[in-house]
């Protein structure tokens, strides 16, 4: 039997959610043309969809809403964010931006050439969009599967890394980019080892590859790193969070994650002559240098963010909801990802909906039933999402745990969910899309249902 973690903290102000009836959730959804992005909030239970920008704040962050300063250049908020991410990374220069896709964004324009390749352990679905939007080429080379009880199946395969180099060396194909996704999201949220990030680093090094880090997760990296990787069980978070970024050229973060902001990030680096280049693009997109398009209250709860991410007894809390609702899923039969990582639940939707074929996203099916059955709200990771764009090796959807938000009868109701699909569930049909956009086509894309329970 699973159990839940002791939440450290108590709860001081509520929101209240609404709970539509299941002929309600079937209209809403068939409205939508089956794309869960296009649900209203208000119509949802418990929401799954994504751990970004979702967490509750603190009291110290919305305390510290109150003495932001909103001045255009040089504002006081400024200065204790650009502190807070000089202490989180080791960086010396900071550059703030309103979400990590933005950050993706500067990089591209400012270090890929069309046709130029770009490496990574997984690349997640923004990063990989604005790279190919540059017009490079992405070659993903995940640590093949491994013991499930390996803790650190993040990892990027370095001995295919090195290879791919020499090859690409070879042949005259210039590298731009390796970026490391800590932890790697698109491979079930699982974290990456000191050692991997070290061999990577020297690898990187040799092939003169700037190393670029994907911070979004990486206090609960750390806490991996510090609870199964030897040598680490003595050091703190803060130590092995700085340890790890100062591998890296560049760290760009998405503060909505491991920021616990509900929006903001940055892109750090210590290479001035880059600073100056990034500098150009963040004031021609994004706004002055300080501000970087974020008000300054926004400034001041990363900066109380970052610092409360890395305690420990968050993380051990953060980390055990999702191995609660792992441990519980697995229990009915569900197919999971297993160990589980730091931030969701990743359930192999192709392996419990065998008779639906990948093309008719078996993902997608499974969204949908949740959300029909029990008002939850996940997201496919799979064949809609990366079909167009990658080899999709497993169909999966993502159950993504906002920080600080729900409690155990939530994730209880999502596993009563679950007990309500698998009722029907040999009785799903699969999907089509009807119009679908060039890039993140799963944001915007529409779908009809091949006839099935849940058709009109």
């Amino acid at each position: 039997m699973a159990t839940h973690p002791l939440e450290p903290f108590r709860i001081k102000m509520v929101e209240p959610i609404a709970f539509p009836s299941r002929e309600e959730r079937l209209h809403i959804i068939q409205k939508a043309q089956y794309n869960v992005f296009r649900i209203p909030a208000d119509a949802i239970w418990v929401d799954l969809l994504t751990d970004s920008g979702t967490g509750a704040m603190s009291q110290e962050q919305w305390a510290a809403l109150m003495r932001a300063d909103e001045s255009y250049a040089g504002a006081r908020s400024f200065q204790r964010f650009q502190e807070a991410v000089q202490s989180y990374t080791g960086k010396r220069f900071v550059l703030p931006v309103h979400q990590g896709r933005a950050a993706e964004k500067i990089l591209a324009e400012a270090l890929i050439q069309p046709g130029d390749a770009v490496i990574s352990n997984t690349f997640f679905d923004t990063t990989v969009a604005n790279f190919r939007a540059k017009g490079a080429v992405p070659i993903e080379l995940p640590v093949q599967a491994s013991a499930p009880d390996n803790p650190f199946q993040g990892n990027v395969d370095t001995e295919a890394l090195r290879k791919t180099l020499k090859k690409l060396r070879n042949e005259g194909q210039r590298v731009a980019l390796f970026t490391m996704t800590i932890t790697n999201n698109s491979r079930g949220g699982q974290p990456v080892s000191m050692a991997n990030l070290r061999a990577t680093r020297e690898i990187l090094n040799e092939f003169d590859v700037p190393f670029h880090i994907d911070a979004c997760r990486t206090s609960e990296n750390a806490y991996f790193i510090k609870t199964f990787e030897d040598g680490y069980a003595g050091r703190t978070i803060e130590e092995i969070v700085r340890e790890s970024l100062q591998l890296a050229d560049i760290v760009t973060m998405s503060a909505k994650k491991d920021g616990l902001a509900n929006i903001g990030g940055f892109i750090a680096t210590d290479r001035e002559d880059w600073v100056q280049t990034f500098s150009q693009y963040l004031v021609l997109w994004e706004g002055f240098l300080t501000y970087g398009g974020l008000a300054g209250r926004d400034l001041e709860a990363i900066a109380v963010g970052l610092r409360e991410s890395l305690d420990e007894r968050y993380l051990a809390y953060r980390v055990g909801q999702v191995r609660y609702l792992a441990e519980g899923l697995r229990e009915q039969g569900v197919p999971v990802l297993w160990p589980p990582g730091g931030h969701a639940v990743y359930v192999d939707a192709g392996a419990w909906l065998p008779h639906i074929p990948a093309h008719e996203f078996p993902g997608q099916v499974l969204v949908i039933a949740l959300y029909v059955e029990g008002g939850v709200r996940a997201v496919e990771l799979g064949s809609l999402m990366f079909g167009k764009d990658r080899m999709v090796e497993k169909e999966l959807v993502r159950l993504a745990i906002p920080r600080r938000v729900y409690t155990q009868s939530h994730l209880d109701h999502v596993l009563w969910t679950f007990q309500k699909v698998a009722e029907k569930r040999t009785a799903l049909t699969g999907f089509r899309i009807i119009q679908e956009p060039p890039y993140l086509r799963h944001f915007l894309a529409s779908l009809e249902s091949i006839g099935g329970p849940y058709a009109p």
